[in-house]
């Protein structure tokens, strides 16, 4: 397997800056506006100390982001500062925000994240788009995205690139879904139908999940097994704070792993998927409910009153789960597996049968399992924040667009 290890990037490059006094200062820039993101507000003198360089390089390199709408100055440092006071710096509520957007089977989404984290624009529209052309669905969320965009314009914001989370496996050029089942979508180039002006990176909807959770989970460890359950059930792996992509960027494909190989069949042409025991439709049918737009809502409810048929449907979907990641924790021996996705709201009942198969058949000690406070928002924002991260990663690559 090659190159199996890929830091996260908004334009999918992943390209390392040249060993040259150019990309020194790039990386300088880079080092600066993660400390203040991380830290702030700090004055010059504290970040030259978080970074070790002497506080007049700091103060140029401070400056330039300054001008460039990427930091700004929010006044004196509070009383009690040693010395002089100085100029707390932040990273800005204006200039750069990344756009996030996510497919979902059932749903389109968009948000602007500011580079402080903040989510300043949304716009959702539901509606299935299993079975529908790209071109259609792509149109409605050129609409929201352009639709957020201006509201983010409005607040003093413009676009710093774009990142789509689509249920699907993506080519490594970051923007052709090779193949998503629940949509019925092969070989699409999104690149080719959403807005040429915008950086573009395209990207399992899981991946984006799990980064989300590093990025903005509650203490979340650096190794981890990010499992996305919806619809369908993608998975996330990090090692190291880093996605492993696999080969051909395709690793994760939790939801076709088969748990039972006699199983009814799987729209991605297997048997016995995970898919078609513990995704929301699964369960769902497995209740003996009808399909509607609050499934999950549904099952939380009905579980809740103490419908025997919902419980246990649920159970059996915690136990196809834990059958299915038994295999990946024995295989990745991850710190903690973490559930997300819609079926995060379900755990109560997911999880004794979930964690029940774990401990039974790994090899070594059960492996911690949690839930993530994100929610069904975990790739949508993931998305965003890639982006914004990317400005964070690389400043001067930005800061000649503003």
């Amino acid at each position: 397997m090659t190159a199996p290890l890929h830091e996260a990037h908004p334009t999918g490059s992943g390209r390392r800056l040249p060993d040259t006094q150019q990309g020194m200062r790039r990386r300088n820039l880079s080092r600066v506006m993660h400390t203040v993101s991380a830290e702030g507000p700090l004055s010059r003198a504290a970040v030259a100390s978080h970074i070790g360089l002497t506080r007049a390089a700091v103060s140029t390199l401070v400056d330039e982001l300054i001008r460039a709408g990427l930091l700004e100055e929010l006044g004196p440092e509070r009383p009690g500062t040693v010395g002089r006071p100085g100029s707390a710096l932040a990273v800005s509520g204006h200039g750069p925000a990344g756009i996030g957007a996510e497919v979902g089977v059932d749903h389109l989404a968009v948000c602007a994240v500011d580079l402080r984290g903040a989510v300043r624009a949304r716009a959702v529209r539901h509606g299935t788009n299993r079975g529908r052309p790209a071109e259609p669905v792509i149109r409605e969320l050129t609409t929201l995205i352009r639709q957020v965009i201006a509201e983010a314009e409005r607040e003093g914001l413009w676009p710093a690139g774009l990142a789509v989370a689509v249920p699907g496996l993506v080519a490594r050029d970051a923007r052709t879904v090779v193949r998503a089942p629940n949509l019925d979508w092969h070989d699409t180039d999104l690149g080719a139908l959403l807005p040429p002006e915008l950086p573009l990176t395209v990207d399992n909807e899981a991946n984006f999940g799990g980064l989300a959770e590093l990025w903005l989970g509650d203490a979340t460890p650096r190794d981890f097994l990010h499992v996305s359950a919806e619809i369908g059930i993608g998975a996330a792996v990090l090692v190291d704070g880093r996605l492993l992509r696999g080969t051909r960027g395709f690793a994760g494909e939790l939801g076709h792993v088969p748990v039972r190989p006699e199983g009814p069949e799987c729209p991605c042409g297997g048997r016995g998927c995970l898919e078609q025991y513990a995704g929301e439709e699964a369960v769902l049918r497995a209740a003996g409910l009808e399909l509607g737009e609050d499934r999950v809502g549904l099952l939380g409810r009905r579980a809740a009153e103490g419908d025997p048929d919902v419980r246990r449907a649920l159970s059996d979907a915690g136990t196809a789960l834990g059958i299915a990641l038994t295999g990946a924790v024995n295989l990745l021996d991850p710190e903690t597996v973490v559930l997300g996705g819609a079926l995060a709201g379900l755990a109560p009942w997911l999880l004794p049968s979930l964690e029940g198969e774990l401990a039974r058949r790994t090899a070594g000690p059960a492996c911690a399992v949690s839930v993530s406070r994100l929610g069904s928002d975990g790739p949508l924002l993931g998305a965003a924040h890639s982006v914004v991260r990317g400005v964070l990663d690389d400043p001067a690559a930005v800061a000649g667009r503003s």
